[in-house]
């Protein structure tokens, strides 16, 4: 009997964008994974299994077992820092990128340069502390979940540190981006232990991800 193969995916823009890459490598949900509320999913190949879970969750899950291979964003993991896992393909999708924003008011007359302490709002706070300690800048962070344009509008930080796509956000709420800190894309992750265990029936699964991908 096949092996079963978990596949961890986040809710949100990259479960929107993973479902049809994995279709392109032969792999797809028996039902509407986008307007169910189930959490695991049977696919057209009975070995292949769904998980449907939050976006800082998955490295978690793929970490410790609880999922074979995972998809998530680049943001996720450089916040995890967790051993037991692989990161394998850069699918390319979902793409965004992580940034200092500040209110447009402040940007006019400020200079990245001579930062030498900052209190910022973020969900980011690990990649946040490295980026910035790497500058021997000095920060205060204010660990929010969401909302985060809100946080320099309200004076409870100066600069945020979050995701952007569009802008459009940042825009309507009075910010610009001054600094970028990295370029964020959906990766293709595996456990470790399952990579050695489970080979012959993750390997395949991961080259035709690859050929998808192009």
């Amino acid at each position: 009997m096949s092996a079963v193969v978990h596949i961890a995916l986040s809710k949100g823009r990259i479960l929107e964008e993973s479902l049809p890459l994995l279709a392109k490598a032969g792999i797809a949900p028996r039902e509407d994974v986008l307007q169910s509320r189930k959490l695991i999913f049977e696919t057209n190949r009975p070995e292949v299994r769904l998980v449907v879970i939050r976006a800082q969750d998955v490295p978690t899950y793929v970490q410790f077992g609880a999922a074979d291979l995972g998809v998530a964003g680049k943001d996720q993991l450089m916040e995890h820092e967790g051993d037991g896992l692989y990161e394998l393909l850069d699918l390319k999708i979902a793409c965004c990128h992580l940034m200092v924003a500040e209110p447009a008011s402040l940007a006019s007359h400020d200079d990245p340069k001579s930062w030498t302490r900052l209190r910022i709002a973020t969900k980011y706070v690990r990649t946040t502390e490295r980026h910035f300690a790497a500058k021997g800048i000095q920060t205060d962070i204010i660990k929010l979940y969401g909302s985060m344009e809100l946080a320099p509008l309200v004076g409870l930080s100066d600069r945020i540190v979050d995701l952007v796509s569009t802008g459009q956000t940042l825009k309507a709420n009075g910010l610009v981006e001054v600094e970028r800190i990295a370029d964020i894309s959906a990766w293709l992750i595996a456990n470790r232990a399952a990579m050695k265990i489970k080979r012959q029936a993750l390997q395949p699964i991961v080259e035709r991800l690859q050929q998808a991908v192009g």
